[in-house]
């Protein structure tokens, strides 16, 4: 056996240590770059999509606090809360002692983000726009976690239930969508929102998709001008048939609209289509399968 002095074996393992010790740099979804010393180990969500991409990512044994909301996977009920969209409760958040937030921007107030800074935690921003996004997200959370080959998995397993309905909806005849994020007032999603990209995997038309901002105001007669041949919206669980949904069954009283002549009011669990999370390949999926209804009940006049 060949004995290395002390010297060469410390150098050697100096030269490792990088490698298992480096900082993680990633990128969050506002293009600001999070650097870590190390894997995080004490981690707070501050939204349920958030809550759940966490879990995803392999990180459920690092999670010390959640907002409001956060009830998926089942065992994410047990986390101490932390506030919800609304108002954040800063001292259980700093007593809680994390070492990595992550926020979702739209949702938490501008003033309490500051405060949050204030604390000089790492913050990473979590604003998926796109069905891809999901899998990105997944990927760098994984960096963040100490993670990545559960994270990587979950990434791919996403990326092929997507690209597997992209292949079997996307190109068929195109199906003219309303979706109806609220009735009173009556609003809907714009075009950078990821369900507008759900609905153009499925093979569905946006009919606001142009509008601003990201969730704007319509009017009844707006929608009446755009005849969609579908109007899709959400509801918890979607446990009850869409005609039995006052949200949905009001447009009954204009018989003369596609979706209503055709029977096209369809609703989808909101925690499915609405979260940028794994899950939103399920709504995705019941979605295509609702505008294939809808394709396969044209009159032979529809266009």
């Amino acid at each position: 056996m060949i004995r290395l002095p002390r010297f060469a074996i410390a150098a050697a393992l100096f030269a490792g240590a990088p490698h298992a010790n480096a900082a993680i740099t990633v990128t969050d979804d506002t293009g600001t770059t999070v650097t870590l010393p190390a894997p995080a180990q004490r981690v707070i969500s501050l939204a349920p999509h958030v809550t759940e991409l966490l879990y995803a990512a392999g990180g459920g044994a690092k999670l010390v606090g959640a907002v409001s909301y956060s009830d998926y996977p089942p065992e994410a009920k047990q986390l101490p809360r932390v506030g919800d969209n609304k108002a954040l409760d800063l001292e259980r958040i700093a007593a809680l002692k994390p070492d990595l937030i992550v926020v979702w921007r739209h949702g938490n107030a501008q003033r309490q983000l500051d405060r949050l800074r204030d604390m000089h935690v790492p913050l990473f921003f979590s604003e998926p726009h796109h069905l891809d996004d999901v899998a990105v997200s997944l990927t760098r959370l994984g960096q963040l976690l100490g993670t990545s080959p559960t994270a990587d998995a979950a990434a791919a397993a996403f990326r092929h239930d997507i690209a597997q309905l992209r292949m079997r909806y996307a190109s068929r005849p195109p199906v003219s969508v309303f979706y109806q994020v609220w009735d009173q007032p009556l609003m809907t999603l714009n075009g950078e929102h990821m369900v507008s990209d759900a609905i153009a995997l499925c093979g569905g038309r946006n009919v606001f998709a142009k509008l601003e901002p990201l969730v704007p105001t319509v009017s009844t007669e707006a929608v009446l001008a755009a005849d969609p041949e579908a109007i899709v919206t959400a509801a918890p669980g979607a446990t009850r048939p869409a005609t039995t949904l006052p949200q949905l069954d009001s447009w009954r009283a204009w018989p003369g609209l596609k979706a209503v002549a055709n029977n096209n009011l369809f609703a989808i669990d909101g925690d499915l289509i609405n979260r940028p999370a794994p899950r939103i390949a399920l709504g995705a999926k019941q979605l295509c399968e609702d505008l294939d209804m809808a394709r396969s009940r044209r009159t032979s006049g529809a266009q």
